[in-house]
């Protein structure tokens, strides 16, 4: 289904889902009001419930809509047939350095969700996007490395790994990721 929305409703929502990513990146959810959200946005405040319902539905449709962009650069990039996987690797790994912003969204996101249950499942379906990300990624590599691991347990055991360093990072512990990592790299290379 395409999007049919008049030129100034979309303008309008779009305009409230920047103002509400650049809020949830510099003050977080605890630092969002319908106002603020409102007046960042330059658009009267009665318009974020007439348009999202609540606040809470526009800050997962933030999520959503950030993950939508990310998830398309990160599938261009696995599908790329002339790069090697240790290549898409240290690339997948130099976005998790560059992408704090979304890294920031999303622990935001799903911290919300713990208490409203009704916001559990849009989260876990972008978790679910992830995930869909990463199998088609790894199930290739995952034969040619010789790892004896469940495709579904690898993926898992990798969204682990990332959520653990981006949520280190957002808290600002960096000890011993780049040792891993590096461990990791030196890894890959040698089952190439």
């Amino acid at each position: 289904m395409t999007n049919k929305l008049p030129a100034t409703r979309r303008c309008t929502e779009d305009a409230f889902l920047d103002a509400a990513e650049r809020l949830l990146i510099e003050a977080g959810y605890a630092g969002i009001t319908t106002r603020r959200v409102a007046e960042e946005a330059s658009v009267n405040h009665g318009l974020v419930h007439y348009y999202f319902g609540s606040m809470e539905n526009l800050l997962v449709q933030v999520l959503e809509r950030f993950t939508g962009r990310l998830i398309v650069r990160q599938r261009a990039m696995y599908a790329d047939p002339d790069m090697p996987f240790l290549d898409k690797w240290r690339a997948a790994m130099r976005y998790l350095d560059a992408d704090w912003e979304y890294q920031k969204v999303w622990c935001e996101l799903q911290a919300l969700s713990w208490n409203r249950p009704e916001l559990r499942a849009r989260v876990a379906h972008v978790d679910e996007e992830w995930r869909a990300v990463l199998r088609e990624a790894l199930a290739e590599p995952r034969e040619h490395c010789g790892i004896a691991m469940p495709l579904e347990a690898l993926v898992a055991l990798v969204m682990t790994f990332n959520e653990g360093i981006m949520l280190e990072r957002l808290s600002g512990i960096e000890t011993g990721q780049a040792e891993l990592l590096g461990w990791i790299d030196t890894w890959l290379e040698g089952s190439r």
